[in-house]
């Protein structure tokens, strides 16, 4: 139905050329998108609702891209096993035909990445991404696909945060996307392109600053915020799928040509539409994979370790916001373990994303699928004034739900987001006394918090007093706390007050 023209946006220079007649009709492209969808749980879902309406719309004679909007390889209880192998063979299996990178598809390393990109039968694409001034390996740049005439570009696009918010290695670097943006849709018109598509894994706000400052820029189809959201003002069209296969992004834009002054011009209509997949029946062979693959899991992983006392809440909208009582859990088996004064889980570490009701027996596969990403606990000494900055940096992105939000232990505090970033916290106690800026604290938290991930770069200065090697699994050391005490009772308490 289409063939496609593939060109290198870091080049600016076209790798074939395009053959095809004029379009005599209006083109019906339909773009099936989705994007952090890190787990495999939906799949056999995912897979049947992509299926049907990919078959609807070819009955229809529309032509049909699926596309992907980062964050795959990891986080996940078995991304920890495989490093991710499983995300791309269901990727295969559900459809995608291009996808770009997201930060997590840096968490296991430039080498993993490298290895996951070569076993990908789809394409990964990037105008921004790069590894000592070239093209991520594997991952190719912009493309420009011929549809029944129309050349629709495409590019994609992920967000310079991936620096500290991951763990990509030092050649590699992620160039702004107003810039990047900028060079891959010169690069793409030049060539021809009627409709341009900017894959971007950057959240609404720099999704909607590449559709303001980048002319030609049509359609952003996204993913990073894992919300899902249509906005269309009758020039800028922004699409985001929400997380975890939940929803099916469905856009479908009727593209023709008319004639004006004497010129022939391309115009389009769009309609959109946000598909759950909770009800749908999964793909039988797809399904049947994932069930393989969970099966291998509760094998080895299944075991009871002991149950909740209490209701346990790690929904991303809350463990990034507010006190709950896994993220208590887990700051306190790490200032149980390391015998720190103070224990802190960044929120952004704990992915299940779910509700545990009271009573729910914890296995070690609970644990894991929570705490996915393998980290090691340090100890660290700092003064109380660090500690406060500590605190500032950790609330400072709430609104956007960042990652880098506290649940802590041995301390409370309370923040006012209505204030400026850098003075937000207005109370502090540790131990139940107010903190001291000229005393000197120790400090449990994970290697890479502790490393000066999340944005935590004043943590770099401060001693090591337990490091990574020594400081031992994270998530063996919540699985220890709670087969030590079987029943997990500790709820909120009052640690964090939000004052606004």
């Amino acid at each position: 139905m289409f063939s496609y023209l593939r060109t290198f946006a870091f080049a600016l220079v076209a790798v074939a050329t395009l053959a095809g007649p004029a379009a005599a009709e209006p083109l019906k492209l339909v773009i099936l998108h989705f994007n952090d969808w890190d787990n495999m749980e939906s799949a056999g879902k995912v897979a049947s609702v992509i299926a049907a309406e990919k078959g609807a719309a070819e009955a229809e004679g529309a032509s049909v891209l699926v596309t992907y909007g980062g964050d795959m390889i990891s986080p996940s209880l078995m991304s920890g096993i495989d490093k991710g192998a499983h995300m791309i063979e269901l990727a295969e299996m559900v459809g995608i035909q291009y996808g770009t990178l997201g930060n997590h598809e840096f968490d296991l390393g430039d080498d993993v990445l490298k290895a996951r990109v070569a076993e990908s039968d789809f394409a990964w694409i990037s105008s921004n991404v790069t590894l000592d001034g070239q093209p991520f390996p594997g991952v190719e740049g912009a493309q420009l696909i011929d549809m029944e005439g129309f050349k629709i570009g495409l590019f994609g696009l992920t967000t310079p945060d991936t620096t500290f918010l991951a763990s990509p290695g030092p050649g590699v670097a992620f160039a702004g996307y107003t810039e990047a943006g900028t060079a891959a849709v010169a690069a793409l018109k030049e060539l021809g392109a009627d409709f341009v598509i900017a894959l971007s894994h950057g959240g609404e706000g720099l999704e909607r600053e590449l559709a303001r400052q980048v002319k030609g820029v049509d359609l952003v189809l996204g993913g990073h915020d894992e919300v899902a959201r249509v906005h269309y003002d009758g020039r800028d069209m922004l699409v985001g799928g929400g997380a975890k296969g939940e929803f099916i992004a469905k856009t479908t834009i009727t593209l023709d040509r008319v004639e004006k002054r004497g010129k022939m011009r391309v115009v389009w209509k769009p309609t959109f539409d946000l598909i759950a997949t909770h009800a749908a029946t999964p793909d039988p062979q797809v399904q049947a994979q994932v069930d393989a693959y969970e099966a291998a899991l509760d094998e080895g992983l299944g075991q009871v370790i002991g149950k909740t006392g209490v209701e346990m809440d790690t929904r991303r909208a809350s463990i990034r916001t507010m006190e709950t009582a896994f993220g208590n859990l887990v700051a306190d088996a790490s200032r149980a373990a390391t015998g720190a004064d103070i224990g802190l889980a960044n929120g952004g570490g704990i992915r299940g994303d779910t509700v545990y009701a009271a009573g729910t027996d914890l296995t070690r596969k609970t644990i894991l699928t929570e705490l996915p990403f393998g980290n090691a606990t340090v100890k660290l000494e700092l003064s109380g004034a660090v500690l406060r900055d500590v605190l500032e940096h950790g609330v400072s992105g709430v609104e956007e739900t960042q990652g880098r939000f506290p649940q802590v232990s041995g301390l409370t505090y309370s923040f006012d987001a209505s204030k400026p970033v850098g003075s937000r916290i207005v109370d502090v106690t540790v131990g139940g006394k107010p903190l001291d800026d000229n005393a000197t604290y120790t400090l449990a938290t994970n290697d890479y918090v502790g490393g000066g991930g999340d944005g935590y770069g004043m943590l770099r200065q401060a001693k090591v007093v337990i490091d990574g090697i020594s400081g031992g699994l994270l998530a063996g050391q919540v699985i220890d706390y709670v087969e030590s005490r079987g029943t997990i009772s500790t709820g909120v308490e009052g640690r964090i007050k939000r004052l606004d």
